[in-house]
C-alpha cells in the first residue's frame, strides 16, 4: 500500500487549514507528555490508597517500556495502513488505558493498566512526528516541532502541580480520568480536518519479526530498568533475561533479512545520516532521564526544596527546548543538519558540566539555569536529527525513520535510567556501608533506593544523620552528573558519523 501526504494549503500558523490539524497533534501530545509528569507528585496518595510501596517504581518503568517496543511497529504500519487508523489506534488504547488507570483497587491492576497506556502512547508520538513530516515542508518543520516540543515544556510546569491539586482535593483517579474528555477532542479535530489518500495493495506482514523486535527488546530494556534493582546484575534472573532477550534480537535480524516486508529495514543501519541520528537520540533520551529523575531529588534532598519548586526548577529545562527547537529551522536552512546539532550537542556539554558544579549550597535558580542551558542544547541537537532523517527517505519510509529515531530516544531512557540508577545507588550503599565512627548504628543497614535515604533524610532527628544523608545524596547526584557528561561527549562521535551536507529525498520539499 502506497500513500500520499495530505494536501493541504500553506501556512503554518493555527488559522490555516492545517492549524487545527497541528492544535490536535499537540493536545495528542499533551496527553501523553502530561502522563509522564502528572503521576509523579501523585504517588504517595496512589500508595496510600492502594498499597504496594515496593511495587510503585513498575509505574514508570512498564509505561517507559511497551511504550518503547511498540514504537517500531506503529512505523512500519503507519507506511502500510496509513497515519490515521494508526493514530486513532494509539489514542484509543491510550484513553481504553486512561480508564483502567482510573478504575484499578490494586497496584497490579493499576500497572498492567499503565501498560496498556504505554501501548497506546507508543502510536501517538511517533506518529504527531510522523504528520508532521507529510504536511510540512523541511522550511517549515523546525517551528512546528517547537510547537510540539512546547507542549512537553507545559506539561512539565502543570503536570506536578495539577497531580496534587487533584490528590490533595478530588482523588489520584482524576489525573487519569482528565484524559477522557481531552483525548475525545483530540480525535474529533483529526478525524475532522486530517484526511489522507490510501492506494490499497497487497501486503504480507511480518509477524515473526514483529514478535521478536518486541520480545528481545521487552526482555533487554526490562534488564536494564530492573538490573541492581530487582535482582543483581550477575544473577541469574538477570542474565536469563539478557540472553534470551539478545538471542531474540540476533534471531530478529536473521529473520529481517530474509522478510518481504520487514517491520524495521536493515537498509537504515547502513545510511550515514539515519545511523548518527538515531544515536543522537540515544543520547537525548538518556541525558534527559538522567536530569528528569536526579534534579529534583538534588533539588529536595540536598537543597530541601519542596516536591513543587523541584518541579519548577527542572521544567526550565523543556523551557529552553522549544525555544531552540524553534529557532533551529533557521540554523540548520544556513548551515546544514549536521552542523547545527553539534552546536546544540556542544550547548549540551556546558549545560551538563553546570549541573557538575552545583555544590550543596547552591540556589535553587542556579539549578534551573543549567537545566535550562541543557534544554538550549537538547532543542538545537533533536530537531535537527528528526528534520534530516525524514527529509532523507520519501512519504513510504517516513513513517519507519521516524519511529525508529522515536525508539531510539527511548532506548536512551531505558539504558540512561539503569545506568543512571546504577550509578546512584551503588555511590550511597558505599557512602553508607562506610559511616564514620560516631554514627555506626545510627543509619539504615541498606539501602536500596534514593527514595529510602530521602525518607531516612527527612525523619532523622539528628542533625549528624541528616548531614551525612544529605552529603550521601549530593555525592550520588554529582556521579550522575559526571556521566551525563561522558554521555554528552559521546554525542559529538555520534553526530559526525552525519555527512555535514545531506540530499533531499525526491519529492520532500
Amino acid at each position: 500500500m502506497t500513500t500520499t501526504s495530505p494536501a493541504l494549503s500553506r501556512g503554518v500558523g493555527f488559522r490555516s487549514e492545517r492549524g487545527p490539524v497541528l492544535a490536535a497533534l499537540m493536545l495528542s501530545t499533551g496527553l501523553v507528555a502530561l502522563d509522564s509528569t502528572i503521576i509523579a507528585t501523585a504517588v504517595p496518595s496512589v500508595v496510600s490508597d492502594l498499597g504496594g510501596f515496593s511495587q510503585f517504581p513498575w509505574l514508570f518503568s512498564i509505561y517507559l517500556l511497551t511504550q518503547a517496543v511498540t514504537v517500531p511497529l506503529y512505523g512500519k504500519f503507519a507506511d502500510v495502513v496509513g497515519r490515521r487508523p494508526v493514530m486513532f489506534f494509539g489514542i484509543g488504547v491510550f484513553l481504553l488505558g486512561s480508564v483502567f488507570c482510573g478504575a484499578a483497587w490494586n497496584m497490579p491492576t493499576l500497572i498492567a493498566a499503565r501498560a496498556v497506556q504505554g501501548i497506546g502512547a507508543g502510536a501517538v508520538l511517533p506518529m504527531s512526528m510522523t504528520m508532521v513530516g507529510d504536511m510540512y515542508t523541511v522550511e517549515e518543520r523546525a517551528r512546528v516541532q517547537g510547537y510540539l516540543a512546547s507542549v512537553w515544556g507545559i506539561a512539565a510546569v502543570i503536570g506536578p502541580t495539577l497531580g496534587g491539586v487533584f490528590s490533595q482535593y478530588l482523588s489520584w483517579r482524576w489525573i487519569f480520568f482528565v484524559n477522557l474528555p481531552l483525548g475525545a477532542v483530540a480525535a474529533w479535530m483529526l478525524a475532522r480536518k486530517f484526511k489522507e489518500r490510501v492506494t490499497r495493495r497487497s501486503h504480507r506482514i511480518d509477524y515473526a519479526g514483529a514478535v521478536l523486535l518486541t520480545g528481545g527488546c521487552s526482555l533487554v530494556i526490562l534488564g536494564l530498568i530492573e538490573g541492581g534493582v530487582a535482582w543483581a546484575w550477575s544473577s541469574a534472573p538477570g542474565l536469563v533475561v539478557f540472553v534470551v532477550g539478545v538471542a531474540m534480537l540476533v534471531g530478529f535480524v536473521l529473520v529481517e533479512r530474509r522478510a518481504a516486508e520487514p517491520i524495521l529495514p536493515l537498509w537504515v543501519f547502513g545510511r550515514r545520516v539515519l545511523t548518527g541520528g538515531n544515536l543522537s537520540a540515544v543520547v537525548v533520551g538518556a541525558v534527559m532521564i538522567g536530569l528528569s529523575s536526579y534534579v529534583p531529588t538534588y533539588a529536595q534532598g540536598v537543597l530541601g526544596t519542596g516536591a513543587l519548586v523541584a518541579g519548577f526548577a527542572l521544567a526550565a529545562l523543556t523551557v529552553g527546548w522549544p525555544l531552540a527547537a524553534t529557532l533551529s529551522g533557521r540554523i540548520y536552512l544556513r548551515i546544514g543538519f549536521r552542523d547545527t546539532g553539534l552546536i546544540g550537542n556542544a550547548i549540551l556539554i556546558v549545560g551538563v558540566i553546570l549541573c557538575v558544579l552545583l555544590s550543596p549550597d547552591s540556589r535553587v535558580w542556579q539549578v534551573a539555569a543549567a537545566c535550562f542551558v541543557v534544554g538550549l542544547g537538547l532543542g538545537l541537537m533533536a530537531s535537527p536529527i528528526t528534520v534530516a532523517a525524514q527529509s532523507v527517505v520519501g512519504w513510504e519510509q517516513r513513517g519507519v525513520v521516524t519511529g525508529i529515531n522515536m525508539f531510539s530516544r527511548s532506548l536512551g531512557s531505558a539504558v540512561g535510567a539503569a545506568v543512571s540508577g546504577a550509578i546512584a545507588n551503588a555511590t550511597l550503599a558505599s557512602r553508607f556501608a562506610h559511616p564514620p565512627a560516631a554514627l555506626a548504628g545510627r543509619l539504615p543497614k541498606s539501602v536500596d533506593a534514593t527514595s529510602l535515604v530521602l525518607t531516612g533524610h527527612g525523619r532523622s532527628g539528628s542533625p549528624a544523620v541528616t548531614a551525612f544523608v544529605r552529603d550521601a545524596l549530593y555525592d550520588a547526584a554529582h556521579h550522575v552528573f559526571l556521566a551525563l557528561v561522558v554521555i554528552a561527549v559521546l554525542g559529538v562521535a555520534a553526530l559526525l558519523l552525519m555527512p555535514r551536507r545531506i540530499a533531499r529525498a525526491t519529492g520532500d520539499a
